[in-house]
């Protein structure tokens, strides 16, 4: 007999395998029947640590939101100059979609955040928390922007650029996302696919 988990362990089990299924399946049509299944369990011992699937996913936002601001914090601690903290902010957190690639599809369910208003606005309150650090680090390295660039106008751009190449990722191979994100180490360049699209546009950080 396998020995019980505590309360805290199982609902911590229960949210890590929604996260993998949210990726296998998609965060839309994810039930507690399939979790259930994967953590070999009763859908009725689901609903005793978590008595509404809101419940669920408000934990799941939680957790989602803890890892990416710890990711984001380490990352402004160990790169203290601007330019590099540019580059490792955006670097992080294709690191947290390559380890997590349900990510993006939590953060931009349509129908998830519809049947839950709370979660769209905690959802877009941490988005707005990376392009605000992103805003930051430009601003304190703006002789390097273009002059027709505001370094919020460009923190946007950047976010969205993310968001496109993390989708792209998720659709295509998935060969590591980091990889496809370290093109924003290099100025215009030459290249294919996600790792082009990146080269080209990170031209908004110099003139």
């Amino acid at each position: 007999m396998r020995p019980r988990k505590s309360a805290q362990d199982r609902k911590a089990e229960i949210v890590n395998v929604l996260l993998v299924l949210a990726d296998r399946i998609g965060p839309d049509r994810l039930t507690t029947k399939d979790i259930a299944a994967e953590v070999k369990i009763t859908q009725a011992a689901i609903f005793r640590h978590f008595p509404t699937k809101a419940d669920i996913r408000v934990m799941v936002a939680d957790v989602v939101i803890a890892r990416m601001s710890e990711s984001w914090d380490a990352t402004l601690a160990q790169k203290p100059e601007p330019d590099a903290q540019r580059r490792a902010l955006v670097l992080a957190q294709f690191a947290q979609i390559e380890a997590c690639p349900a990510l993006p599809s939590i953060l931009f369910s349509r129908e998830l955040e519809v049947e839950n208003p709370q979660l769209r606005e905690r959802f877009a309150a941490i988005l707005m928390i990376f392009q605000g650090h992103l805003a930051m680090a430009l601003t304190r390295d703006q002789g390097k922007l273009r002059a027709d660039l505001s370094p919020d106008d460009t923190a946007v751009f950047v976010t969205a650029l993310v968001q496109g190449v993390a989708i792209r990722w998720i659709l295509g191979a998935r060969v590591g996302a980091c990889h496809a994100g370290s093109t924003i180490r290099h100025l215009p360049g030459h290249g294919a696919g996600s790792g082009m699209q990146l080269a080209s546009a990170i031209a908004i950080f110099t003139p």
